[in-house]
């Protein structure tokens, strides 16, 4: 119906004037007094005439527009190519209109890659440097055991989590990613996460609770390590009081609940919003809203489902669901970012 009231629209001028040319004939064959068949006659064979070329330009124009409205997902080239051949002069027009801002679209985004693999690969650079001075302090700390060297290894431990958080959100907006999908042990993953952060637990003098799991997924390890550290580090960051609990659900869930603070009701639809603080990160002035994002774009990546169950002044409940298949997830966010 949308299709036809435009197209009536667009050929109402010419509609227009047939009808006026028509009367023109008629009230000039009534001032000559001659028959009403010498008028109506030529009418009617030119109406059937008329009515037939417009049912043809219709269904062109229709063809036309199907074939059109198919090409709004296509980019570059391939859109190029697969313009239909137009038949008017004002169609040309756009269509050279068309191919000048396909090339001029290609050409910033050959710009864009380059500039993007150039900051990268100097973020990556730089990311490997400051690990090594960081990694010179945490060995001349080793030799000390006292609450400052602990609260100096603690400090180190976020400057590395932030390092990595800086370098893991630059590869998410890149063109290609280093994913390898393999069977991993959950539990493998699981106990690293807590050697790295048994400071933190030990400083805050939080018990941990871990029911371990021979529990194995298909995922990348490097990535969902990533994601089970933030939520460690979550959980430990606005608990100071009680205790951290690491388990498993059915069908392959990692659940990490704490004792803390709570997340209030209005922010929970919300927390994993790009540069999203809540009502928690308004408290900590150090929060970047960035943690949780890059948690769930990895997990949208990796086949992930999360969802957190959070009461305030209770505690919180993360659950990672990994029982789908990560090969289809990843498909499908590539396939969304080309489009």
């Amino acid at each position: 119906m949308t299709f036809a009231i435009q197209y009536l629209r667009e050929h109402l001028p010419a509609v227009c004037l047939e009808l006026l040319f028509a009367c023109i004939f008629g009230i000039t064959f009534y001032l000559y007094h001659l028959p009403l068949g010498a008028v109506l006659y030529p009418a009617g064979i030119c109406f059937l005439l008329g009515s037939v070329f417009a049912l043809i330009s219709i269904y062109r124009t229709y063809k036309k527009h199907k074939k059109l409205t198919g090409l709004k997902a296509l980019q570059g080239n391939v859109l190029q190519e697969a313009l239909p051949e137009s038949t008017t002069i004002e169609g040309e027009d756009y269509q050279q209109i068309i191919r000048a801002l396909c090339e001029e679209r290609q050409m910033l985004e050959e710009q864009f890659s380059g500039s993007y693999a150039e900051m990268l690969d100097y973020f990556t650079i730089w990311v490997h440097q400051i690990k090594t001075p960081i990694a010179s302090m945490r060995l001349n700390l080793e030799t000390e055991d006292s609450k400052l060297s602990q609260r100096l290894k603690s400090d180190l431990l976020h400057i590395e989590q932030y390092v990595e958080m800086v370098l893991t959100y630059l590869k998410m907006g890149a063109e290609s990613t280093d994913y390898v999908f393999r069977t991993i042990h959950l539990d493998k993953i699981v106990r690293e996460n807590i050697r790295k952060l048994r400071g933190d637990f030990i400083m805050k003098k939080l018990q941990l609770t871990y029911i371990p799991s021979e529990e194995t997924v298909v995922s990348d390890e490097k990535w969902l390590s990533f994601v089970i550290e933030q939520f460690l580090s979550n959980a430990l960051k606005y608990t100071n009081k009680g205790s951290v609990t690491i388990f498993f659900e059915e069908p392959k869930t990692l659940c990490i609940s704490d004792t803390g603070i709570g997340i209030a009701p209005e922010d929970i639809p919300r927390i994993f919003e790009k540069g999203y603080t809540g009502s928690n990160g308004r408290r900590d002035k150090r929060a970047s809203g960035l943690g949780l994002y890059l948690c769930k774009e990895i997990c949208n990546r990796l086949g992930a489902k999360i969802s957190i169950i959070s009461q305030v002044e209770t505690g919180t409940t993360v659950k990672v669901n990994l029982s789908r298949d990560p090969l289809n997830s990843y498909k499908t966010v590539r396939n969304q970012r080309e489009m």
